[in-house]
C-alpha cells in the first residue's frame, strides 16, 4: 500500500510539474511576456492576471505553424494591461506580386503595417476631433458646404448626402469593391487609382441609387470625399491633422499615411501605416471613452457612434471574413457576442484589426496577410483568446 502511495504521489507531481509547465510552454511555442518600454502601454504576464496561458499560447503556436495563413502579429490587452504581444513571419503588402504578397520577413515591434481599410476608422476619429474642435458644425450638414470645388457636381438631389451618411456608408452613390476582386481595376476601390479623373470627382460623378442615409454600401469612396472635406474644413490634410491632433497625443510615431493618388491626394479608405502597438493604442482610447493619460482626446459621445450600429446598418456579413453577421458605426464594425458582450473594430482587408471589447474590458490587435484566403480571426478569438479572457 506504501508503495502505490509512493507511486500515485510521483505521479501526481509530474502532473503538476507538467501543467505548470504549460503555462509558459508548448511543443514549438515559448511564451514571453510584453516588455515594458516608454510607449505609455503597461504590461503584465497572463499568469499574473489569472488568464488562462494555455488556450493563448495554444492559439499563439497554432499561428506560428501555419493554421491560419499568415498573422503577422497577435496583441492582447487585459484590465489596463498588454499581457501577450508577439510577431511571426510572413509577406510585406505589394498590390502587384503574386497574392499581393511582396518581401517575405519576420514582423517585429518596430514594424510598420498597412492597415488596409483599417485606415477608414481613423478617419472617422478625425472628424470626431474636428467636430469637437469646431472645425466642422454638424454631422448633418450636407457634404456640398466644403467641397468649394466640385459645386458642379451638387445636383440630382445629391446636396442631401451628409457628412454622417459617408460616415456611415450610406451616402447612396453607386459603388462596388465586393463583386469583384482586388487584383482588378473593375473593382471602384482599385480603379480610383487608374482613373482619368481625381479621386473625389471619381466619386462624386456617380448616379444616386439610394436615399442617402437609408441603404448601406461598403464605399472606399466615401472616404475619399470625407478627406477632401476634413482638408478643405480644417487647412490640413489627413496627415498633418491626425498627427496634431491623435497620434501626437498618443505618442504614435510610427503613423505614414504612404498611400497617395497622382494628385498628390491621400489615400483616406486604406493608406495609413502603424506598428501593431500603436494600433492597440487607439483600441485602448476607445475602451477608455476617448481619454488617453488623462487626457479627452476624442468624446465618449463619438466613440459610442463608432462602436454602435447606425439605422440600417445591420445583418452586414464581410467578404472574405469569419466574423459573420455585423453592423457598422462611423465607419467602426460592430458585432454582439451571446458571451463576451459587445465588439467593434477597425478592418482592413487580408486581417488588420483592432478589437474593442468593452464587456471584457480588453483590446485585441491582429495583422496579416490573406488577402486571398479567408480570414479565420474569430476562430481564434471565439475557440482560444475570448475564452481565456472570461
Amino acid at each position: 500500500m506504501k508503495k502505490l502511495l509512493k507511486i500515485t504521489g510521483i505521479a501526481i507531481f509530474f502532473f503538476v510539474l507538467a501543467a505548470a509547465s504549460c503555462n509558459s510552454t508548448s511543443k514549438n511555442y515559448n511564451y514571453q511576456p510584453p516588455k515594458q518600454t516608454n510607449d505609455g502601454l503597461q504590461v503584465q504576464s497572463l499568469e499574473t492576471l489569472a488568464i488562462d496561458s494555455t488556450l493563448i499560447i495554444d492559439a499563439a503556436e497554432r499561428i506560428k505553424n501555419g493554421k491560419y495563413g499568415e498573422i503577422h502579429s497577435m496583441l492582447i490587452y487585459k484590465n489596463d494591461k498588454l499581457v501577450f504581444e508577439d510577431y511571426f513571419e510572413g509577406h510585406k503588402y505589394q498590390w502587384d506580386a503574386p497574392g499581393h504578397k511582396g518581401d517575405y520577413i519576420t514582423w517585429d515591434p518596430a514594424t510598420s503595417h498597412v492597415l488596409q481599410s483599417a485606415s477608414k476608422s481613423f478617419v472617422s476619429i478625425c472628424f470626431g476631433i474636428a467636430i469637437e474642435k469646431g472645425f466642422i458644425e454638424s454631422v448633418d450638414q450636407s457634404i456640398f458646404d466644403y467641397l468649394p470645388n466640385y459645386q458642379n457636381f451638387n445636383a440630382d438631389n445629391k446636396n442631401y448626402v451628409t457628412i454622417k451618411t459617408l460616415l456611415t456608408m450610406t451616402s447612396g452613390f453607386q459603388w462596388d469593391e465586393w463583386s469583384v476582386a482586388l487584383s482588378s481595376t473593375q473593382n471602384d476601390a482599385i480603379g480610383i487609382y487608374f482613373s482619368e479623373l481625381d479621386p473625389v470627382e471619381f466619386v462624386l460623378e456617380r448616379p444616386l441609387i439610394a436615399v442617402p442615409g437609408t441603404y448601406f454600401t461598403y464605399s472606399g469612396g466615401d472616404m475619399q470625399i470625407l478627406g477632401e472635406i476634413l482638408k478643405n474644413a480644417t487647412g490640413m490634410n489627413i496627415d498633418e491633422f491626425s498627427q496634431k491632433y491623435l497620434f501626437g497625443p498618443l505618442g504614435i510615431e510610427s503613423n505614414d499615411w504612404w498611400l497617395k493618388f497622382e494628385n498628390g491626394a491621400i489615400s483616406t479608405g486604406g493608406g495609413l501605416k502603424l506598428t501593431p502597438r500603436d494600433m492597440l493604442k487607439v483600441g485602448v482610447l476607445f475602451l477608455n471613452d476617448g481619454v488617453w493619460n488623462g487626457q479627452q482626446i476624442i468624446s465618449k459621445e463619438w466613440v459610442e457612434k463608432c462602436g454602435n450600429p447606425f439605422g440600417p446598418n445591420y445583418g452586414i456579413k464581410i467578404p472574405g471574413e469569419d466574423l459573420g453577421i455585423v453592423g457598422y458605426g462611423y465607419t467602426w464594425w460592430t458585432k454582439q457576442y451571446d458571451e463576451y458582450g459587445r465588439m467593434y473594430c477597425a478592418l482592413g482587408w487580408g486581417g488588420q484589426k483592432i478589437m474593442v471589447f468593452p464587456d471584457l474590458n480588453a483590446v485585441i490587435v491582429f495583422t496579416g496577410a490573406n488577402f486571398k484566403s479567408k480570414v479565420k480571426q474569430n476562430h481564434i478569438l471565439e475557440k482560444y483568446v475570448l475564452p481565456a479572457l472570461q
